[in-house]
Formats: C-alpha cells, sequence, structure tokens
C-alpha cells in the first residue's frame, strides 16, 4: 500500500465517494449516497447508508444490490425513496429499467412504487406533509397511456428500430441523443400502495398475461398493486425539461420551472400544477428571462426562485434571488448589493430566511438571506465549499455535505450559531500529500486575482518543484471544490505544484470580474493566468524551467489559446477543447447559448485555431467521441491542423491524441481514469522532467 491513496492509480480509484446527502424528516438521521469500486474495478456501485445526524455513532449501510440506488429523499413519514435498476420480482426479468423504491422507516424489504416500461429518471419532488411525490420520467410521444408507453417500447424492440424524428431543435444533450421519448412529470401518492397477500396474487395473475413492454403483448392495464401515476404534464414536447421543481407542504401544488420553446432555445418559466386536475398556472414567463429553482417555503405560504436575463455579447447578466407569494403575487427581489450567484437555496426553519450556497473567493459558503431586505450573512466561514444543504426543522440548523481540494466530501451538521460538527461517514477521508495555501496576483487593470496552490513534499529553495498550471473549465466556474474526475493530489504526490487559478470568468469575485473576460475569452482570462503564474514562479520552492499548463472544456480552450501565443510552457494537455468557434458554436448540444453570447467579430478574434501555426509547445490532445457538449469534430479538427503545420515528412510530430471512443465530456469509467492519468504523467514526465516514460501498457 502506498503512503497515500494518491501515491497509486489503482488505490486513488478505489477510494469510496460521498455523492450525496439526505436528512430525514425528524432531523435524527442522514442518508448518503456512497460510489464504491466493484469487484474487476471497472465502475462505481452505489448504496444508501444511514450515519446519525448529531455527530455521534457509526454509519451504516441501508441497501445493497448490483445495480445500485440512487437519488435518495424521505416521504413526510420517514421512508427512504430512492432511484434504482434493481430486479423487481414481479416485473420484465430482461434488462430492467430504473424504477421508483420505496425501503419502509418501521424496516423491512425495500419494494418498487413504478413499473414503468420506460423507467424513472429521478425523483423531482417531495412533499413536507403527504406522502405525495413528483417523478420525472420519459413516455413516447406517440403513447397515449402509460399502457401504450410500453406496447409501443416492446414493438421498437422487437424490431430494432432506433431511429428518431426530431420536429424541434436540440436533439441531443451532453452524452445522450434526446427522443424518441420526451420527459414528464407524474404525480404518485405513495399512501395508495397495496402491500398485502392479496395484491401479490392479483399481480402474480397480471404477470401470467404476458409481460407488459414484451413484443407479444397487448396494452395491459398497469399493475394495480401499485400507486397509478398521474401524469401533470401531458403532451409535453421538451417543456417538463425542469430547472428544479417544489411540492406544497400538503402537495397540493407543484412550482416547477418548465421550459418554453424559442426556435432552437427557450427560457425557463414558473408554473404551478394542481397535482389533483392537473390544471396549469403561469407564474412569472418573460421574453429573454429565465425562472429557475423554485423552493415552497415550510409553512407554503411563499416561494422562492431564481430569477436571470439572457446574457448577450454586451455582458453576463446577474442571477436575483426573489420571493412571492405562492400564487406569484408581490413578487420581491432580495439581497439587491449582494454581489454573488446562488447555487442552491433552501427556506430556514422559520421562514424568515433562505440559506443560499454560492461561490465566494475560492470557497463555497452558506449564507443567510434574510426576507426583510437586510444584507446576507455568512453561516460558515472556513475554507469549504458546501452542497445538499438539508435545513433541520427541529433544531433550525441543516446538514450538508462540504469538501474543498485537500478534503473529498464528507458530511456535516452546523448548528444556528454556525458550529460545525462532523458526523460519521463510510468513506473516511485519506491524508492528502502535501500542502495547499492561497495565493494571489495584481492583473495587468490591477484587479486581484485568486489562486490555490498546492505544493509537494519537499519543495524547496534547494529542491523546488516543477509547476502545473491547471486551467477551470465552465468558464463560468471556480477552482472551491473537490473534483473526483479533476484531481491536482495526484500530481502533488508525483512531486509537482499545482496551481489553481480563477481568472476573469470565474464566479465568487462578483459580475464585473466575470464581465472582464466576456465576449473576449483570450484577453483578460489569459494574462490573468500568466499574471498569477508569474507570481507563483517567482517563489523559491517553485522549479520556473519546468512547467505546464493543462485544462479540460474551456480549461482546455485556454491551454489551446496559451499553446497559440507563448512558448513558455513545456508542454500542455487539451481535454475536451474548443478549437474552432464558428465549427464549435453550430455543432455543440445548444447552439443558440454560444451564438448569443458572442458577437460574430469576437467568436473569429478569440478562436485558438487561427494561431496554429504559432505553436511550438507539445500537446497532448484528449477527446471522447460521446461528448456533445464539446463534439469530438473540435479534438479532430485540432489534430488534423497540427499535423498539417507541426509534422514531418513521414507524419511525425511532438503532439499526441488521447481518444476514448465510448466516453463523454469526462472521462468516468474507472479504467479508462488510469490510462488518463498514466498518459498525462507520461507525456509531463517526457517534456517537463525530461524523463522517457513508457506508454501505458493498456494502450496496446
Amino acid at each position: 500500500m502506498a503512503a497515500t491513496p494518491f501515491d497509486s492509480l489503482d488505490d486513488f480509484i478505489a477510494l469510496p465517494r460521498v455523492e450525496a446527502a439526505a436528512l430525514s424528516p425528524d432531523g435524527t438521521t442522514v442518508v448518503l449516497t456512497v460510489a464504491t469500486l466493484n469487484n474487476d474495478a471497472t465502475g462505481y456501485e452505489r448504496a444508501l447508508w444511514s450515519v446519525p445526524a448529531d455527530g455521534g455513532g457509526a454509519a451504516r449501510r441501508l441497501t445493497r444490490s448490483a445495480k445500485g440506488e440512487a437519488g435518495a429523499t424521505f416521504t413526510a413519514s420517514g421512508d427512504v425513496l430512492f432511484v434504482s435498476a434493481r430486479p423487481d420480482a414481479e416485473g420484465d426479468r430482461d434488462d430492467q429499467p430504473a424504477q421508483l423504491w420505496l425501503l419502509p422507516a418501521a424496516g423491512g424489504e425495500a419494494r418498487p412504487i413504478t413499473r414503468l416500461a420506460g423507467g424513472v429518471d429521478a425523483i423531482a419532488a417531495t412533499a413536507e406533509a403527504s406522502h405525495r411525490v413528483v417523478i420525472s420520467a420519459s413516455l413516447l410521444q406517440g403513447a397515449a397511456s402509460i399502457e401504450a408507453d410500453a406496447q409501443l417500447r416492446g414493438r421498437r424492440k422487437e424490431k430494432k428500430v432506433s431511429a428518431i424524428l426530431h420536429e424541434s431543435y436540440p436533439v441531443r444533450f451532453w452524452d445522450h441523443d434526446l427522443g424518441p421519448s420526451e420527459p414528464h412529470l407524474l404525480s404518485i401518492d405513495v399512501a395508495d400502495l397495496d402491500d398485502t397477500i392479496s395484491a401479490a396474487v392479483h399481480a402474480a395473475d397480471q404477470e401470467s398475461e404476458g409481460l407488459p413492454g414484451t413484443a407479444t403483448a397487448e396494452a395491459k392495464p398497469y399493475p394495480a398493486s401499485l400507486p397509478r401515476p398521474q401524469d401533470l404534464t401531458p403532451r409535453p414536447g421538451r417543456s417538463a425539461n425542469i430547472a428544479g421543481a417544489s411540492l406544497t407542504p400538503d402537495a397540493r401544488t407543484l412550482i416547477a420551472s418548465l421550459h418554453q420553446h424559442e426556435q432552437r432555445g427557450g427560457r425557463q418559466a414558473l408554473v404551478a400544477i394542481d397535482t389533483e386536475s392537473g390544471s396549469h398556472a403561469t407564474l412569472f414567463d418573460d421574453a429573454g428571462v429565465d425562472y429557475e429553482s423554485p423552493v415552497v417555503s415550510h409553512d407554503g405560504l411563499r416561494l422562492a426562485y431564481l430569477r436571470s436575463e439572457k446574457a448577450t455579447p454586451a455582458g453576463p447578466t446577474d442571477t436575483e434571488v426573489w420571493v412571492a407569494a405562492l400564487d406569484g403575487a408581490e413578487p420581491q427581489r432580495l439581497a439587491l448589493s449582494w454581489d454573488r450567484w446562488a447555487t442552491s437555496m433552501q427556506w430556514d426553519a422559520d421562514n424568515n430566511a433562505l440559506l443560499v450556497t454560492a461561490d465566494d473567493t475560492g470557497r463555497g459558503p452558506v449564507f443567510r438571506v434574510p426576507l426583510d431586505g437586510s444584507a446576507p450573512t455568512k453561516l460558515t466561514d472556513d475554507e469549504f465549499t458546501y452542497t445538499h444543504v438539508s435545513v433541520d426543522l427541529t433544531s433550525g440548523g441543516f446538514v450538508a455535505l462540504r469538501s474543498s481540494w485537500v478534503v473529498p466530501p464528507h458530511p456535516v451538521r452546523v448548528s444556528p450559531s454556525g458550529e460545525v460538527t462532523v458526523l460519521a461517514t463510510p468513506a473516511a477521508t485519506s491524508a492528502a500529500p502535501g500542502e495547499i495555501t492561497e495565493v494571489e496576483a495584481t492583473a495587468d487593470d490591477g484587479t486581484r486575482v485568486h489562486g490555490w496552490l498546492l505544493l509537494p513534499d519537499g519543495a524547496s529553495a534547494q529542491a523546488p518543484a516543477p509547476l502545473l498550471l491547471w486551467i477551470h473549465g465552465g468558464p463560468l466556474a471556480s477552482w472551491n471544490a473537490w473534483s473526483w474526475r479533476w484531481a491536482p493530489l495526484l500530481a502533488v504526490a508525483r512531486g509537482y505544484a499545482v496551481l489553481l487559478p480563477d481568472p476573469a470568468l470565474s464566479t465568487g469575485y462578483g459580475l464585473d470580474f466575470i464581465a472582464r473576460g466576456w465576449n473576449a475569452w483570450g484577453s483578460a482570462p489569459y494574462t490573468d493566468l500568466l499574471a498569477i503564474t508569474d507570481e507563483v514562479e517567482s517563489r523559491e520552492e517553485i522549479d520556473h524551467t519546468r512547467t505546464a499548463a493543462m485544462g479540460g472544456s474551456f480549461g482546455g480552450y485556454m491551454a489551446n489559446w496559451v499553446a497559440g501565443h507563448t512558448d513558455r510552457f513545456s508542454a500542455i494537455v487539451t481535454h475536451a477543447s474548443l478549437w474552432a468557434l464558428d465549427q464549435f458554436a453550430g455543432t455543440t448540444d445548444l447552439s443558440v447559448y454560444w451564438q448569443q453570447i458572442f458577437t460574430e467579430d469576437a467568436m473569429r478574434e478569440n478562436s485558438p485555431h487561427r494561431f496554429v501555426g504559432d505553436i511550438r509547445t507539445p500537446l497532448l490532445v484528449i477527446h471522447g467521441d460521446k461528448d456533445y457538449r464539446v463534439p469530438i469534430g473540435e479534438g479532430l479538427r485540432l489534430w488534423s491542423e497540427l499535423a498539417e503545420h507541426h509534422a514531418d515528412n513521414e507524419g511525425r510530430m511532438a503532439h499526441r491524441f488521447l481518444y476514448f471512443p465510448d466516453e463523454n465530456h469526462w472521462i468516468l469509467k474507472p479504467q479508462h481514469a488510469v490510462i488518463w492519468y498514466e498518459t498525462v504523467f507520461a507525456f509531463l514526465s517526457q517534456h517537463v522532467l525530461g524523463d522517457e516514460t513508457p506508454r501505458p501498457e493498456l494502450l496496446g
């Protein structure tokens, strides 16, 4: 065993990962979703674990299945709801899709709540004082009922038909095709679950008639032993692609952010849906404005939401925090002078304030935003970023996950006074190699540029460390929280110092800081990176003669831009990168956004491909074929143009191209992640350290 898990890639991918947390209604229990490496080390299995919310006791495993569980939340009575593709003894035995399951608080086995032919995508909302739950599920456009959906899916499967006829844009998202099914919001009353011997016998009789969804089955009734889902969004098109949803405590009303189509794009509107009748009432809907992240107060009287106007090439727009009566009356904007963007919101226990998370100077604290219009205050003031906030109505505190660049996500409890108690976890944190320190520089225009510097053990004036400039994606993002995909500690364990800077366009520093790089990605973001790199290279423990730059997505764009504008780095790694902006803007999964935030001149002037002839630094190009956000055409064109300008007569060049046929924007399969890091470190070893490292064995 290595000194730390970061010294070995095999040990690193085997670390358990806490991915989500949910608090029980009585405030006593936290359910964690934990991912662990499977036996053959080729994937991750997810299970639910229970930990005491008071900081005592130990973690206890709740679920165990080969398919795993995710999306855990609680019913009003304390039962645990989750989504899983685990086998349903009464369902189709062949490749069952994920369904909604319930684990009783009183004990006993988990049991399925749904049996939808297309499965359940996610739990959209639960109610504090009702057993009704709203799920997101996909139904075929040509199916008039859930029974017809099952029958039609069976016919497509029998005929091996995968074709999709599109009638609107977009046609794909992130890493998957859209259609032929459409997203729906379905309401289910869990109290209608018939869990008796007679119900089980009746269900068995139904199954003996032929499995729903098979080619030979007629349109069969939905199982009488299960509560029948009610469609709240019939014939939705893409409108039920929600940007948040919240139920009133009595579950009579669902407030959802529904998509309103506009030619190639669209806007998000807040709509109140009566869960009994299914009727819709629009609360907020304006051209050029998105209304998102609705949250109903605990007393069911008020609604909090985020409002943001569409950005244009003229500049970014603010993300505003608003509250209104449940029917949309008397809307009021909160925190008018607060120059931060909310990333999540919850109502405080007394309904007099909101608990809001936001990026803030390289961290992600929880703020209290009062309804009386007074200024937000920090409830947490440490080096961490907080997510998955759940308010405890019994004490007024909350539980959450928190992380930093040296501590992975772990559950904590925060008292009303701000005292933090670390909770038990089955994924104990490991000692991180090296140390982390805050750094900053002054940009050309006098702006402060913040970053984190991770130094390896032993770095000193006598033994200075080589430097990796690691550029974040987004670009509207910040280096402020742990990432299992980007793991700088792996580089630190190998002796590199890693600089994690937040240049112009980064969040957590105010709207003006973002605006500095707007419509001009190659200007302030680039000069900010060089300024903070200069500052760090002046430190005696850094070897300025051995440096590299790397990044993914926007970070890959910036790596490409750096490559075409300076030869100061010995190597550059560019992952899932934007190369030719005119090509990218028309092929990405939502082209309208990119064409809205750039002028034509800026798109041309800030395109890295124009400077391919000026590249002098060896590039490692990495791309996944299933990447629909930055399509593979960007990587292919980059590789082609590098060869056009830099290959010798025999086709050889210093550049390399690592290609993943079945990965998306990120490289997520465990062994592919190992290959990714092995290839990156071998490339850096050759060009930064001057050591020849053999290519990874499994690359052939």
